[in-house]
């Protein structure tokens, strides 16, 4: 799978080529911050909308998917629910990024924007983030590209991350 980086901006996630776009959502944080807030304003506060009927809430392991067109350049928007801040730790990590690949995978997505869980809020580190995305999702021949969502100062350990693990794979 290649990795790319793009910035939390819109105009930048305009730019990319994938089909879907994929983000987390607090159970306990209101308004909606990260890459579902940024969604949520393009969509016209489609998302708030569910949040507000009850359809939607953020809890631990809800997935949503709305389509994204013509408000974004993604056919369609996932919503992970990560449940509350305070439960959210590396385990909590990493069974949402196993359940976002695997939603991506019965979806066959094979080129993604993808924000990692709790990177929005830096509720885990970049390099622990990648590494462990890596190891979640590993070299899945379903996925061939996700553009990672992460702001500039995390996006160099990201990259050089990401660098290091793919020389990994290849030697071994």
């Amino acid at each position: 799978m290649e990795i790319h980086v793009v910035a939390p901006e819109l105009r930048r996630l305009d730019e990319t080529s994938a089909e879907l776009c994929a983000c987390s959502l607090w159970a306990d944080v209101r308004p909606m911050r990260g890459l579902a807030g940024l969604l949520d304003w393009r969509l016209g506060g489609r998302l708030s909308a569910l949040l507000k009927a009850g359809f939607l809430s953020g809890r631990r392991g809800e997935t949503l998917l709305v389509p994204g067109k013509p408000h974004v350049p993604f056919e369609k928007v996932l919503v992970i629910g990560l449940g509350t801040r305070s439960e959210f730790d590396h385990a909590a990590y990493r069974e949402a990024v196993r359940h976002m690949a695997r939603a991506l995978e019965g979806l066959q997505v094979r080129r993604a924007v993808v924000e990692l869980p709790g990177r929005a809020g830096g509720e885990i580190d970049p390099d622990d983030a990648i590494t462990m995305a890596l190891e979640c999702v590993g070299d899945s021949s379903q996925h061939d590209s996700w553009w990672l969502v992460e702001e500039p100062a995390g996006q160099r350990r990201i990259e050089r991350r990401a660098a290091e693990e793919r020389r990994r794979v290849r030697m071994a």
